[in-house]
C-alpha cells in the first residue's frame, strides 16, 4: 500500500437499514489514500447495503459519510457533481448495457459528465479498455464477452472519469479461479500504478489475500464491525469466533459473545 496522509473516506456512526429494520449499528471507520479495503463477513450481514450508503444511493438513519471531506448525503447539487466525479462504482452483475458496444458503455460517463468531443472520448474509453486489457475490443457487445471480460469492461467505465476511488461489489462473484486471479491482479496493478482507493466488498478469502491492505468485517448477529485488520492479522492474530470461523472456512456454529 502506498497511501498520502489523510483519509479520503471517513464513515461516522452509520446505522443503515431498510423501513423499520435496522441492519447496521455504529459503523465507523476511515480509508486512506490509496488504500485497498475490503470488507467482508457473513451472508446478509450488510456489506452491500454499507458500500450503497458509501455511495449516497441510501441515507443513513444516522451518521455520515463523507467523500474527501465532503458530506455525500447532505451535499447540494454542485458539490454532489464534485463527489460523483471522484468516484467510480463497479455493480456485483457488471451492469454493462446490453445494447452498447463496449465502447459505447465505457464512454457513457464521458458523454454524461463532460463536454468532451466525441473523437477523444472515444480515445479516452478505448485507453481504459487497453488498461484492463481489453485492447481491442471495442466494437464487441456485452453478451459476446466472457464473465470475467464484462467484469474487466465494467471496471474501465468505473474508471473513465478518472475517479480517485473505485467501489467495487463482489467483482470476483460468478468467475473460475483463474479468471477471478485475473481480476485481482489488475486490481492490484491499478492500485500500486495509479494510486487509486479501492473499497471491495467480497467473500472470496484468495481476493482477499491478494487484493486487500486492510479488512473490516461486519456481522449479522451485532451489526456492526467485529474486527478490523491486515488478511494475514485477521487469520493468524484474533480469538473473535466469527473471525475465525469465517478465515478458516469454518462451518456456522452457535456462536457467543
Amino acid at each position: 500500500m502506498s497511501t498520502q496522509a489523510g483519509p479520503i473516506i471517513q464513515v461516522e456512526h452509520v446505522a443503515a437499514g431498510y423501513h423499520e429494520t435496522v441492519i447496521l449499528e455504529d459503523i465507523s471507520f476511515q480509508v486512506a489514500k490509496g488504500e485497498v479495503l475490503v470488507i467482508v463477513g457473513s451472508s446478509g450481514c450488510g456489506k452491500s447495503t454499507l458500500l450503497k450508503h458509501m455511495i449516497g444511493l441510501m441515507a443513513p438513519l444516522k451518521g455520515k459519510v463523507l467523500i474527501d471531506g465532503d458530506d455525500i448525503v447532505a451535499a447540494d447539487a454542485e458539490v454532489k457533481h464534485r463527489i460523483l466525479r471522484k468516484i467510480g462504482v463497479m455493480f456485483q452483475t457488471g451492469a454493462l448495457f446490453g445494447s452498447m458496444t463496449l465502447l459505447e458503455n465505457v464512454r457513457l460517463a464521458l458523454d454524461e459528465f463532460t463536454d468532451m468531443p466525441h473523437e477523444a472520448a472515444d480515445l479516452i474509453a478505448l485507453m481504459k479498455l487497453d488498461l484492463v486489457g481489453l485492447n481491442g475490443y471495442g466494437e464487441y457487445m456485452p453478451a459476446e464477452l466472457s464473465g470475467g471480460m464484462q467484469k474487466r469492461a465494467a471496471i474501465a467505465r468505473a474508471m473513465v472519469l478518472d475517479p480517485q476511488i473505485l467501489f467495487l461489489d463482489e467483482p470476483s462473484a460468478g468467475l473460475d479461479p483463474v479468471t477471478s486471479a485475473g481480476l485481482d491482479a489488475l486490481i492490484r496493478s491499478l492500485a500500486e500504478t495509479l494510486g487509486m482507493t479501492f473499497v471491495i466488498v467480497t467473500h472470496e478469502l484468495a481476493s482477499i489475500f491478494a487484493v486487500a491492505d486492510r479488512v473490516i468485517m461486519l456481522e449479522k448477529e451485532i451489526k456492526t464491525i467485529v474486527a478490523t485488520g491486515t488478511p494475514q492479522e485477521m487469520r493468524d492474530c484474533t480469538d473473535n469466533p466469527w473471525v475465525q470461523r469465517f478465515f478458516h472456512r469454518q462451518a456456522e456454529s452457535r456462536v457467543t459473545h
